[in-house]
C-alpha cells in the first residue's frame, strides 16, 4: 500500500515511485499532490513521506540509496541493482538483487530470475530461474506467477498453468486474465465456469482497489504533459 493514502499500489510500476531517501514506494497520486502543494505554497521540494529534501540528480539518488543499503534496506538494494543493470553492470545488478532477495524482497527474486534466464551477470540456469520465480510468486509478485504459468504451459502442465494464472489474475495481472479467457474458450475443461468467473471478479476487485481521485488526477496530468511534448 502507499504509505500516505494507504490505498493498494498498482502493479503497474509507472504508477508509483520509490523515494530514494526512505525507500518508500509512493503512488503517483500522492507524489503529484505533494508537488502541486509545494509549488502553490513556494515550498522546497521534499519527499512526500519522510520530508527529506528531494535529490536534484542521479548522483544524489545513489547517495541516498547507499545510506539505505548501509542499514540493510532490501528495496534500496533492488533499486541499486536496477541502476547497475541499466548501466550495463550486470554482475553488479546480480550482487545487489541477490542481497535483496536474501532479505526476502520478492521483486529482487523476480529480477534474479530474469538474469538467470538471460545469462546476464551469471550463467544461464533454468533451475535457479524457476526457484527465484517461485520465491517471488510466494512473495506475492504477479509477474513471477504469470511467468510460472508460461513455464508450466511450455512443459505441458496446463492444469498447473491455469492455477498460476488464476492467482496472478486475482492480483490484477492483465496478461494472466487474457490467458484464462483463452483457456476457458478453447481449453476443453481446463478451467470451470465458476473459477473463471471468480478470476474475473478478483481481477476487477484488485484493479478497482488501486483507484483514487488523486491517482486519476495524476494520470490526467501526465497525459496533458505527453500531449504538450508531442
Amino acid at each position: 500500500d502507499c504509505p500516505i493514502c494507504c490505498i493498494p499500489l498498482s502493479i503497474d510500476a509507472q504508477k508509483s515511485i520509490l523515494m530514494a531517501c526512505c525507500c518508500k514506494m509512493v503512488c503517483v497520486g500522492c507524489n503529484i499532490a505533494n508537488q502541486k502543494r509545494e509549488v502553490q505554497e513556494s515550498m522546497e521540494n521534499k519527499c512526500p513521506f519522510c520530508r527529506h529534501p528531494a535529490p536534484y540528480n542521479e548522483k544524489e539518488v545513489k547517495i541516498n540509496l547507499m545510506r539505505r543499503i548501509e542499514v540493510n534496506d532490501p528495496a534500496a538494494m533492488r533499486q541499486m541493482g536496477q541502476f547497475c543493470y541499466y548501466e550495463g553492470d550486470h554482475r553488479g545488478a546480480f550482487e545487489n538483487f541477490s542481497k535483496a532477495a536474501e532479505l526476502g524482497n520478492a521483486g529482487a527474486h523476480y529480477l534474479l530470475s530474469s538474469l538467470y534466464d538471460k545469462g546476464e551477470g551469471v550463467k544461464k540456469d533454468e533451475k535457479k530461474e524457476v526457484f527465484h520465480l517461485e520465491q517471488a510468486a510466494i512473495g506475492g509478485n504477479p509477474f513471477a506467477r504469470n511467468n510460472l504459468a508460461n513455464f508450466e504451459t511450455l512443459n505441458g502442465r496446463h492444469d498447473r498453468a491455469v492455477k498460476h494464472c488464476i492467482i496472478a489474475a486475482k492480483l490484477g495481472h492483465d496478461d494472466a486474465l487474457e490467458s484464462l479467457k483463452l483457456s476457458y474458450a478453447y481449453g476443453k475443461g481446463l478451467i470451470s465456469k465458476e473459477d473463471f468467473a471468480a478470476a474475473l471478479r478478483g481481477h476487477q476487485t484488485a484493479v478497482n482497489a488501486t483507484k483514487s481521485p488523486a491517482r486519476e488526477a495524476a494520470e490526467a496530468f501526465y497525459q496533458r504533459q505527453e500531449k504538450q511534448q508531442s
